[in-house]
C-alpha cells in the first residue's frame, strides 16, 4: 500500500446564481515513502486545488469535494476538521507557492517555528526554541540563533523559502506538498532549495508531491510524473520514460516550449498554441483537442480513457493519437 492514495479526486466551485466550474475532474495518484512525486501543468490545470484539497485547506462555503485520499489508509476526507488540522504539521505539511507572502510578517522566524513544534510535539518553551534554531541551520540558514530573532522582511526571497521548508519540516512529517517552491527565486537560489529538499526527502524517507509547472525541476527531482490539463491527469510515467517517450499530445507540446541550451543560437520557442481556456468538455472528448494540430473528430467523440500502450510498462496516456517516437513524432 503507498503512503498516498488519491482516488478519483473531485473539486467543484459555485457561486449563488453563477455556474459550477469543476477544477479537479477525478485525479487519481499515489505515492510511496521516500519518493517523489510531480504534479505538472500549465496555470489553471487544477495542480494547487488537487494539494490544497489533500490537506484539507480549501474554503467549505461553495465547494464540493468528493472521492478519496487515503494516507496511511485513513480517509482524510472523512476526518473531522479537528482531526485533520491534528494530522496536518505533524503527519503532513505543506511548502506553499509564494516566499514572500506564506509567513506572518508580525511575528518573528522563531515564534513560527516553536508555534508548530509545541503545538504537535509538546516541546516545552526553551526545548522549542533550540529546536528551531537547529531547523534553520539543516535548511542552511547561517547563523541561525541570530535569525530567530529576526522578522520574515528582514530575509531574501531565498531564505523566506528555506523558512518556510524548516516549518514544513520541524515534526518529520511523513509527506511533504511543495507547491511551486521555487516561484520568483532564482535560477542559482532554485538549484539549492531543490537540492535541499530532496537530500530531505531522501535522508528521512519523507514522501513528497511537488507541484511545478517547470519541467526542468521535475527532470532535477521527480521520481514519477503525473501531467495534469484541465483537472485530470493526462499521462503518468515514470521521469525517465515520460523525457525518452512521451505520449500525449500535450506533454510533447510542453516538453517542445522548454529552452534547449544545444540548439542553435537564433532557434525560436515552440509554446503550446492558445491557452488553458481554450477547451472541450471531458464529457465530449480530449480537452486539449481545440489546441491540438493532431486532433479530429476521433478526439471529439466522448469520454477517453487513460490507458496504457503496453500493459504493465506503467506508463499510461489519455491520447487518441499518442506520440510513439518523443517530441514531434
Amino acid at each position: 500500500m503507498s503512503l498516498l492514495e488519491v482516488e478519483d479526486l473531485r473539486v467543484r466551485f459555485s457561486r449563488k446564481g453563477g455556474p459550477t466550474t469543476t477544477a479537479v475532474d477525478g485525479v487519481s495518484f499515489s505515492v510511496d515513502a521516500g519518493e517523489v512525486v510531480g504534479l505538472v501543468g500549465e496555470s489553471g490545470c487544477g495542480k494547487s486545488v488537487t494539494s490544497l484539497a489533500v490537506m484539507g485547506l480549501l474554503p467549505t462555503r461553495g465547494t464540493e469535494v468528493s472521492g478519496s485520499v487515503r494516507f496511511d489508509g485513513t480517509d482524510l476526507l472523512t476526518l473531522s476538521p479537528g482531526q485533520l488540522a491534528q494530522r496536518r504539521g505533524r503527519d503532513l505539511a505543506m511548502v506553499f507557492q509564494d516566499p514572500m507572502t506564506s509567513l506572518n510578517p508580525v511575528l518573528t522566524l522563531g515564534r513560527q517555528l516553536t508555534e508548530v513544534l509545541r503545538t504537535h510535539t509538546g516541546l516545552s518553551r526553551a526545548a522549542a526554541a533550540r529546536e528551531a534554531v537547529d531547523l534553520l541551520g539543516r535548511v542552511g540558514i547561517p547563523d541561525p540563533r541570530r535569525r530567530v530573532g529576526e522578522y520574515p522582511h528582514q530575509l531574501s526571497g531565498g531564505m523566506r523559502q528555506r523558512v518556510l521548508i524548516a516549518i514544513a519540516l520541524a515534526c518529520s512529517p511523513r509527506l511533504i506538498i511543495a507547491d511551486e517552491p521555487t516561484t520568483a527565486l532564482d535560477v542559482t537560489i532554485q538549484a539549492q532549495v531543490l537540492d535541499l529538499l530532496t537530500t530531505l526527502v531522501r535522508e528521512s524517507g519523507t514522501a513528497m508531491v511537488l507541484i511545478t509547472h517547470d519541467l526542468g525541476v521535475v527532470a532535477a527531482t521527480c521520481d514519477r510524473v503525473n501531467v495534469l490539463y484541465a483537472g485530470r491527469v493526462v499521462e503518468r510515467a515514470g521521469k525517465a520514460e515520460l523525457f525518452a517517450q512521451p505520449r500525449h499530445r500535450y506533454t510533447t507540446g510542453l516538453l517542445a516550449a522548454v529552452p534547449r541550451v544545444d540548439a542553435p543560437q537564433g532557434t525560436a520557442l515552440q509554446p503550446v498554441p492558445g491557452s488553458v481556456r481554450d477547451l472541450l468538455p471531458w464529457a465530449q472528448g480530449c480537452a486539449f483537442s481545440p489546441r491540438c494540430g493532431f486532433a479530429d473528430q476521433s478526439c471529439r467523440s466522448g469520454e477517453i480513457a487513460l490507458d496504457g500502450s503496453r500493459p504493465g510498462d506503467g506508463h499510461a496516456a489519455r491520447c487518441v493519437h499518442p506520440a510513439e517516437r518523443g517530441v514531434g513524432a
